[in-house]
């Protein structure tokens, strides 16, 4: 039996993929956005122990709220990918009773060899959806966001396309870091190489994490920073569609 580090799990999500959607919070995360809202899952190889039938009995639960409003389960993070087999497990058992699987990811786990492809192809074979997020397309600019560059997360968004894996991209903007109109252009020419994108959701920076950075004696990196006006998340979404040949990205809200 697998067990999995969980950090939380919210019953009623509406903001992790179609329809209400029962959403497990993986602990553990090997990047360090200067923005994270999450900043108390970050510690890998903690968490509570939770195995897939007590998730699953918590599940069924909510079955008929999720599945008369076509949502389903998603998992998120912290960085789910650092747990792979247990992802696996825990979507099989969903599949068995007719529940749609979302993955909510970064990317940053993704590695090219052998042992990655093998775990992720079994994977791949019961997720239905993948909600990638792309935080800065410059790598540079990345790294200094995250603490790491994303040749990586580039590179597995290529391996979702190309194994056809429905994918919803998500961008967290964040005025003078991630709203640049030559990034957000280039962001929208990658998606573009895409063919398995559904869907480009944007997502205005807010700052209601950041009593967990000081509740854990850290100091918020972006003090000062403001959450995007609408108009600058409509700026954002235009810039990034003029460069996709079909309607993807999602009305702001």
């Amino acid at each position: 039996m697998v067990l999995g580090n969980i950090h939380s799990i919210e019953s009623f999500g509406t903001v992790d993929g179609p329809g209400i959607r029962f959403v497990v919070f993986t602990q553990g995360c090997p990047l360090r956005c200067k923005y994270c809202h999450n900043v108390d899952t970050r510690p890998i190889g903690t968490g509570k122990q939770v195995s897939v039938d007590e998730i699953i009995r918590e599940l069924k639960d909510y079955l008929p709220f999720i599945q008369s409003s076509g949502g389903g389960i998603t998992v998120s993070g912290g960085e789910a990918l650092l747990q792979i087999p247990f992802l696996i497990e825990l979507f099989q058992a969903c599949k068995a009773i007719g529940v749609h699987t979302a993955l909510d990811t970064s990317g940053c786990c993704y590695v090219d060899a052998p042992f990655f492809h093998k775990k992720f192809d079994q994977l791949a074979e019961v997720t239905d959806l993948v909600l990638l997020d792309i935080k800065e397309i410059n790598s540079e600019r990345h790294k200094w966001l995250t603490g790491q560059p994303n040749e990586r997360i580039l590179a597995f968004a290529r391996l979702l396309a190309k194994k056809q894996i429905p994918v919803w991209i998500r961008h967290v903007l964040v005025p003078t870091i991630t709203d640049s109109a030559d990034d957000l252009t280039d962001l929208g020419a990658f998606i573009d190489t895409l063919d398995n994108v559904e869907r480009v959701e944007i997502l205005p920076y807010h700052k209601m994490g950041v009593f967990k950075w000081k509740a854990n004696g850290l100091d918020y990196p972006l003090e000062g920073i403001e959450p995007p006006t609408n108009e600058e998340v409509t700026r954002a979404a235009e810039l990034i569609q003029q460069k996709l040949h079909r309607p993807l990205v999602a009305a702001p809200q």
